[in-house]
């Protein structure tokens, strides 16, 4: 079945640059290691799309129209259908220190730049230019692009757009509850701690309700479980000290007398009491004569 603008597809392709045969981008693993650009936080496999909706290059989308499930096609894009010729105006140079919360620019480097992405084209004396044109712009674009599959199931689309917006979490874990025009999602514990998590739930919100008017409310769903105790291990017993024959009877052997018998306290040397000295009383001897007194 041909497929049409609207559709949900599971796409597989390999993007390369024509002028230079580089390949830049690819749903392939093995593809992306042979071209040394695959990457451990990367995610590959069939990339969710709904045709028509500009997540694609536009020429690309368009060449997809009308092309049936399996078939492989290699379509050729000019800069106007890729993406856009490169536009000097979109060169700045900024001051080097703007950088210093960040890692130190090195030309070819993609940057996040006042909250759009760049790529870092030269570093001088105390600035950086850099370039906010997409960095395949002004590139003529080679795809080997095939449609994997259409998405049919409802819940298999809604889980789709689930990951498109929560990608660290597998969709196969979100349940899916719907009743008449109300849907709640039950979001796997996985996910509650997740940075930016209700901006995602936003987006998600805004995803249904655009694409099945059928949806009228979404409801998000955390359930905390209990965690089960964990099994109390077996206290280990004590092993047995297994005692020689020769050992007991040296024990046995041994006189009483033999023991060490335990110090006894050393007794203190007393200090020596002082005797009170003995003072005399002396009287002081009158002054005058017996008349006088």
């Amino acid at each position: 079945m041909a497929v049409k603008p609207g559709d949900f597809l599971l796409v597989n392709y390999t993007l390369k640059v024509k002028e230079s045969g580089e390949t830049v981008d690819t749903t392939f693993d093995s593809v992306a290691k042979d071209a040394h650009i695959h990457r451990e936080d990367s995610t590959f496999g069939p990339k969710f799309i709904i045709l028509g909706e500009g997540w694609l290059p536009k020429g690309l989308e368009e060449s997809l129209v009308g092309l049936d499930p399996g078939t492989n096609k290699t379509v050729e894009l000019t800069p106007e259908k890729g993406f856009g010729n490169r536009d000097p105006g979109k060169m700045r140079l900024v001051p080097l220190r703007r950088f210093r919360d960040k890692e130190y620019p090195t030309p070819g480097q993609q940057v996040e730049f006042d909250g759009r992405p760049a790529v870092v084209r030269a570093v001088g004396a105390g600035r950086v230019q850099v370039d906010y044109n997409h960095p395949l712009a002004g590139r003529t674009l080679v795809y080997d692009v095939s449609i994997d599959k259409v998405l049919e199931n409802e819940n298999e689309k809604i889980l789709s757009l689930i990951a498109l917006r929560i990608p660290e979490v597998p969709k196969e874990k979100f349940a899916l509850k719907k009743h008449q025009d109300d849907l709640t999602i039950e979001v796997p514990e996985e996910a509650f701690y997740l940075s930016g998590l209700q901006v995602a739930k936003k987006a998600v919100t805004s995803d249904l309700q655009k694409f099945f008017p059928d949806i009228d409310t979404v409801a998000f769903q955390e359930v905390f479980k209990r965690s089960e105790p964990k099994p109390e291990l077996p206290a280990a017993t004590p092993k047995r000290v297994e005692v020689s024959p020769e050992k007991e009877e040296k024990v046995e052997a041994e006189p009483e007398s033999a023991l060490k018998k335990p110090k006894s306290p050393a007794k203190k040397k007393g200090t020596a009491t002082r005797k009170p000295s003995t003072t005399t009383s002396r009287k002081r001897p009158k002054m005058g004569s017996e008349n006088q007194r």
